[in-house]
């Protein structure tokens, strides 16, 4: 049996990936001289270090679940996780094209109101890092774990924080990347996610004791007073 992998090597490993998706846009932009590139690079290594602040004084549980490798285990989790796949690597890449060909020209307005919804979303990403000790990459019932509805701080506003806060971020990387063309791929994830949402409800409807009860008291899954 072999012995598990030390705590460094499997944190190293997801930002090595981190770091594959974040040269993308260069790659395809093919240069490195991209001011607005180097911002959106920037704006992630300084979010990912907020939130792995907040979980290691908040909720270290978190790190242990990010960081263990876990096949999903439901049919739409598996379609959610390959087509999410392909449009990130399509956003990444069709920025980069559009830097290097200049199909759309956005101003310095629209790169401060990109920043200023970017650090928006992170409020309730963070406040979910913070408060859910379950969350995961993927959807399933940890029931080895105790798994219960978590219904406090951003839960008690809508059911699924963390999404909504993503969803925020995919509608604000094409401004701070300049990229309308972009918002594509963008906006496929963000009906890719909305997708998920619906699918997990269900499933935790089902399967979570006291969830059910738990949407009749926060009517709302992503966005307060619309769904």
């Amino acid at each position: 049996m072999p012995e598990p992998k030390p705590a460094g090597v499997r944190l190293a490993l997801p930002v090595i990936a981190q770091l594959l998706f974040l040269s993308m846009p260069f790659l395809a932009a093919g240069t490195i001289r991209w001011a607005r590139g180097w911002i959106w690079i920037g704006m992630a290594v300084f979010t990912f270090s907020v939130f792995f602040v907040v979980a290691r004084v908040k909720n270290p549980g978190f790190l242990k679940t990010r960081l263990g490798t876990r096949m999903p285990t439901e049919l739409f989790d598996r379609v959610f996780m390959t087509l999410y796949m392909i449009a990130l690597v399509a956003f990444f890449v069709v920025a980069g094209f559009d830097a290097r060909w200049g199909w759309s020209t956005l101003s310095l307005g629209w790169l401060y109101a990109g920043l200023a919804l970017h650090l928006a979303a992170m409020v309730p990403l963070g406040a979910a890092v913070a408060t859910n000790p379950y969350l995961e990459g993927t959807v399933r019932i940890q029931s080895e774990r105790g798994h219960v509805a978590v219904t406090s701080g951003p839960y008690a506003v809508v059911r699924h924080p963390m999404y909504a806060g993503v969803a925020m971020m995919f509608l604000a990387w094409p401004l701070v990347l300049g990229s309308l063309w972009a918002y594509i791929p963008g906006a496929l994830i963000v009906a890719l996610f909305v997708f998920r949402t619906a699918n997990e409800d269900r499933t935790l409807r089902r399967e979570l004791a006291g969830y059910a009860d738990y949407t009749r008291r926060t009517r709302y899954r992503l966005v307060p007073g619309l769904w």
